[in-house]
């Protein structure tokens, strides 16, 4: 989706960035990629989710750390804007701009995906030692910064805490690093009063007027690993709310994981928008209906 009369800044695998007077508009689409390759069949209203969602932590992690957002109402949105207002509504937040760390930090309380893979070659994750014989998906001691490379193509890269402190500088790493604790510490505990666990999540942070503050989107099925609780056990992979229907799917296709990748049949489609449309509902306690008008 392109947008006339805007300045077109990133087009990215989900997002979509205009600047603006005002700020940057930031558009979450409905695209969805699998295996670093954005597939051909949109999601409806995955953006919705992928913005109300990240507005709603926003708000109630604000005691924890400034973020980004100035308004996700379209009539708040700079003149060249508004006469797209039904196009960006609901899946658009006008934010500050940020000079942004280089730097995904990862919080894992539990250990799965890289992290597992990981574990079992060197019973560490990047460079954090962990206890013998932890089996898949179980629950860490405690929870635990794991931070990764940004990359614009391919996956992001585990590195331990000392290359981090190389990038950013050892007082903001570990600043980083707290925060990114801090945050993942009280989500995971809200998110378990409502049958929901926080496996893993990814933040970044940028610089505003020289204060570290949460940028891009927080705790959604995009950015994080939601299980739900009555379903998890350790030892193997957990259902999680977010594209497992859709790489479940491609891993029986017979597609090579190369582009271009194939088109989705509805039955993918629609089981992967009620599970995005379930994470916003259980998490946020709202109807998704409600935020989309």
């Amino acid at each position: 989706m392109t947008l006339k009369g805007l300045n077109l800044v990133k087009h990215g695998k989900v997002r979509d960035l205009y600047t603006t007077d005002a700020g940057i508009l930031m558009v979450a689409s409905d695209r969805i990629s699998a295996y670093d390759v954005v597939l051909p069949t949109p999601i409806p209203h995955k953006g919705a989710v992928l913005t109300g969602l990240s507005v709603f932590w926003f708000d109630k992690l604000k005691a924890v750390v400034p973020n980004h957002l100035i308004s996700t109402n379209p009539d708040d949105f700079p003149p060249e804007a508004k006469e797209h207002a039904d196009a960006l509504r609901g899946r658009t937040m006008l934010v500050r701009p940020a000079e942004v760390v280089p730097i995904e930090c990862v919080a894992r309380g539990y250990i799965s995906g890289s992290g597992w893979k990981e574990y079992k070659e060197s019973q560490a994750v990047c460079g954090i030692s962990l206890p013998a014989g932890l089996k898949e998906s179980e629950k860490l001691p405690e929870p635990i910064f794991t931070p990764a490379t940004k990359e614009e193509e391919g996956h992001d890269e585990n590195i331990d805490f000392e290359r981090a402190a190389s990038i950013a500088g050892r007082e903001t790493a570990e600043k980083l690093r707290d925060l990114t604790l801090a945050l993942y510490t009280q989500a995971a505990a809200y998110a378990a009063e409502r049958g929901i666990i926080i496996a893993d999540t990814k933040f970044e942070f940028g610089f505003i007027d020289g204060e570290l503050t949460l940028v891009d989107e927080a705790l959604t099925p995009d950015s994080s690993r939601f299980w739900p609780s009555d379903e998890w056990k350790p030892g193997g992979s957990v259902p999680s709310f977010d594209k497992q229907f859709v790489r479940d799917w491609l891993d029986g296709s017979g597609w090579d994981h190369t582009p271009p990748g194939p088109d989705l049949p509805d039955t993918v489609v629609d089981r992967t928008r009620a599970k995005y449309v379930e994470a916003y509902e259980r998490l946020t306690g709202r109807s998704f209906e409600d935020w989309l008008r």
